[in-house]
């Protein structure tokens, strides 16, 4: 891999994981007044509007999961370590949002909140061979 490479891997791997990170903190409030839910109530409300195939009574857990997998996978692929692995679980679950989205609110929200470029990028990660400046390629030597 050339240096090039190497740093494209790394800015790949960074803005699949903010991205991640940034919607678990927008559960939280973090964001203020530029987010999109705000706080974790309308996060679950939204989730209800996203599971609409799943009984009313598994939305908190829905939504406590999807967090819970955002914010571990976020962490998992900002610091490398297990990359590959990670980037595959993260290309499905925001293939799974993707699908879940056009089921519910149409695909115009997936092509504003990008959730196929987001799916598609994290197996275009899943798929190399390295991940220089990670714990994998540290762990590796």
């Amino acid at each position: 891999m050339t240096k090039q490479q190497s740093y494209i891997s790394l800015f790949f791997r960074a803005a699949l994981s903010l991205t991640l990170l940034s919607a678990v903190a927008d559960r939280f409030g973090y964001w203020g007044t530029q987010s999109v839910w705000g706080n974790w109530q309308n996060f679950v409300q939204y989730t209800g509007t996203l599971t609409f195939y799943l009984p009313a009574s598994l939305t908190e857990a829905a939504a406590i999961a999807a967090t819970a997998a955002e914010g571990i996978f976020g962490i998992l692929l900002l610091i490398g370590y297990k990359t590959k692995i990670t980037a595959y679980l993260t290309g499905t679950l925001l293939l799974v949002f993707a699908l879940s989205m056009v089921g519910s609110i149409g695909i115009k929200a997936t092509l504003d909140y990008s959730v196929w470029v987001g799916s598609a990028a994290s197996f275009l990660l899943a798929v190399q061979n390295a991940y220089p400046f990670s714990i994998d390629a540290f762990l590796k030597k």
